[in-house]
């Protein structure tokens, strides 16, 4: 007798070649042929091996709740619900700030990469908008008919901030991206990689603050300080964090977001007050509290360059602000999980 299986029939034949059904071939065998349905494939008749295994206690069988073993590091994966997506979020960010001098230390390895083997390194920066402030200030204070020893200074803060403003959105796009490997060999807070990208702007900016200082002392300049400043600044830092974490995350799930922000980057370049002054608009300055970057640029430019300020640029300032951190906190707790199978 012949027996042969297939992936969808099974025949069994006798000695002489003709096909009998399985009942029939059950009993004269003497072995057992499983066939459920038509699809399944028949098993063949149990060794003593196979018969010893089947005797033993199944896995499933095991206590559930055997005691671990002391100091062995258990791993529970539990689906995230609810406002459980809030706190691991949270956690998220007290782990990262935690390890803040990783975070500075990794941004200022991204600045000696970047300009290795560079004879002035970083300060290419500088040398860099120092010669866009003294080719555009001439050129826009001919232009708009304004007195040099008052637009230069203005001109040069207000390109500082937005060099770093715009660079802080385009390097933000590239976050998570950038650390791909980073994220996929270590486990990692998230909220780290965020401050990487942070510190590195600051420090870009940070090079650019002596082509200020020197242009304020050129032309005798003197900042009139207030106590406006140290909140100004601390709402920087804290807006580049959030603004770092929420272009991050739309850059990992949408290929199309740094493009899509480095254009909108030149529209708002001459659309907010950086190559003219406010003051220019006779009327209609209150629309300019509908552009998100005015308020946030003017809280820290005017107490350096003595302008009057709007009383209601702060309260835009922090509307837009607070939009901004409660709109990117909730995105980052929902999607938080998937960023790992974004890059």
């Amino acid at each position: 007798m012949t027996r042969c299986f297939g992936p969808r029939w099974a025949c069994v034949a006798g000695y002489n070649g003709s096909i009998k059904s399985m009942p029939t071939l059950h009993k004269q065998a003497g072995f057992s042929i499983a066939l459920n349905t038509m699809n399944s494939t028949p098993t063949l008749p149990d060794t003593q091996e196979e018969r010893a295994v089947k005797k033993q206690p199944p896995l499933s069988a095991a206590p559930q709740h055997a005691p671990q073993p002391k100091g062995q590091p258990v791993l529970h994966l539990v689906p995230e619900r609810g406002f459980s997506y809030f706190v691991h979020a949270a956690q998220d960010f007290a782990r990262g700030f935690r390890h803040a001098r990783l975070g500075l230390t990794l941004a200022w390895l991204d600045i000696r990469l970047r300009y290795r083997g560079s004879i002035l390194g970083p300060f290419w920066l500088t040398a860099t908008t120092a010669i866009m402030v003294a080719a555009m200030g001439v050129l826009y204070a001919y232009l708009l008919n304004t007195d040099v020893h008052t637009y230069l200074p203005f001109l040069t803060l207000s390109l500082v901030l937005w060099g770093f403003v715009g660079g802080t959105m385009q390097e933000g796009c590239g976050t998570f991206t950038g650390a791909a490997r980073l994220i996929h060999a270590a486990r990692m807070p998230y909220s780290l990689h965020v401050l990487r990208v942070a510190v590195r702007n600051i420090l870009v900016f940070a090079h650019n603050v002596p082509v200020v200082a020197g242009v304020f002392l050129w032309f005798h300049v003197s900042p009139k300080w207030s106590w406006t400043v140290l909140p100004a600044t601390g709402l920087w830092l804290v807006d580049c964090f959030f603004a770092v974490l929420l272009l991050g995350i739309l850059g990992a799930r949408f290929r199309d977001v740094p493009p899509i922000v480095a254009s909108l980057t030149q529209v708002m370049f001459f659309v907010t007050p950086i190559l003219w002054s406010p003051q220019l608009m006779t009327t209609g300055q209150a629309w300019l509290l509908l552009d998100p970057f005015y308020p946030l640029i003017e809280i820290l430019r005017a107490p350096f360059t003595g302008d009057v300020m709007q009383t209601t640029v702060w309260p835009a300032a922090l509307g837009w602000s607070a939009v901004l951190i409660v709109a990117t906190f909730c995105l980052f707790a929902r999607m938080r999980t998937r960023l790992a199978y974004w890059v």
